[in-house]
């Protein structure tokens, strides 16, 4: 039986769900600046598939990386770890 090469999960918020079956989810880093040292806040957005269409704008999501599901989309819903307030 042949493994499965492991994917990537991020932890990010909830951007934007005003797509169907779609939401934009920001997940946020700190890199070090190679010379100056200091740390800087960087912040990438990825197209994540929501098949039920349970997110709302705020809620923190765990994603998962998977095959192209469309143009834009490829990330998954894994599950909502907090919901937002």
């Amino acid at each position: 039986m042949k493994n499965r090469n492991l994917r990537k999960e991020k932890i990010g918020v909830v951007f934007s769900n005003k797509m169907d079956k779609s939401v934009t989810v920001a997940v946020k880093w700190k890199e070090k600046h190679p010379i100056y040292g200091k740390f800087i806040n960087k912040t990438k957005k990825f197209h994540v598939h929501d098949e039920k269409s349970e997110c709302s704008v705020g809620d923190i999501v765990k994603i998962m990386e998977t095959r192209p599901l469309s143009k834009i989309k490829r990330w998954r819903l894994v599950k909502i770890v907090s919901r937002a307030k």
